[in-house]
């Protein structure tokens, strides 16, 4: 393995992990007030709920592909009855589904960005270098997806890219099997490490900020300032009378 592959396949990866995982620490002690989605919802919504279901349902979608060619072994999958033919077919076919949907969501939310201005102006440029880096890893992947995969006859990429990131994860990482791996796979790895570096500095920390708590919160009231029209005050008078004798 040459040096250039030391670096790029075994010191980038643990230099983006450390600081995905330092930078959450830090800005979670240190900046609590600027963890969120920044949501613009209030500015504009009816384009932001098209892009956003496209965007984020192709992107579970490609995550638990992701988890399923990655993590899970080619020996598990054959041992299950999946064989090599039938995972290819099954995993062209749903991954191209979801890139998909997840590139057109994402071409709907950026082209609101950049469409209406009072969206346009809360972007920071950590927002441009985020979009840029995601716009990137999605191009990547879809080249690899249909490129590759679907036009130009595939690559079992488990074979040499998954078991590079599984030794990484056992800190067993064998760089010589990702310097093998065919351009595009190589590109959408770095690129995927840097917005994993980006991460804990940009919006997206909102990903881990699921709102549970909304599950068991009391109902909030909201009540009117004017009063109510002549004929509603009535209906809701005469309900709530029905409802107090019942």
């Amino acid at each position: 393995m040459s040096s250039l592959d030391l670096v790029l396949w075994v010191i980038v990866p643990y230099v983006c992990a450390t600081v995905f995982v330092v930078g959450h620490v830090w800005r979670y002690r240190r900046d609590q007030f600027t963890w969120t989605t920044r949501s613009t919802q209030l500015l504009e919504r009816r384009t932001l709920r098209a892009g956003s279901l496209l965007f984020h349902g192709g992107m579970l979608a490609v995550l638990g592909g992701h988890v399923l060619g990655i993590l899970v072994p080619a020996s598990v999958t054959e041992t299950v009855g999946v064989t090599e033919d039938m995972y290819h077919v099954v995993s062209v076919a749903m991954g191209t589904l979801a890139g998909t949907a997840m590139v057109a969501g994402f071409a709907i939310l950026m082209m609101r960005r950049a469409r209406v201005p009072r969206v346009r102006a809360t972007t920071s440029r950590v927002d441009v270098a985020t979009y840029v880096l995601l716009a990137v890893v999605l191009a990547i992947g879809m080249v690899e997806t249909v490129g590759v995969n679907l036009v130009g006859g595939g690559y079992d990429y488990r074979e040499s890219v998954s078991p590079w990131f599984r030794g990484l994860l056992s800190f067993r990482p064998d760089g010589e099997l990702m310097a093998e791996a065919p351009l595009a796979y190589q590109a959408h790895a770095l690129a995927a490490w840097l917005l994993l570096a980006l991460w804990p500095f940009s919006r997206l920390v909102h990903a881990w900020s699921v709102p549970l708590g909304y599950l068991n919160r009391n109902h909030i009231v909201y009540r009117r300032r004017a009063p109510l029209p002549p004929r509603v005050a009535l209906r809701r008078g005469a309900a709530a009378e029905d409802r107090s004798r019942a």
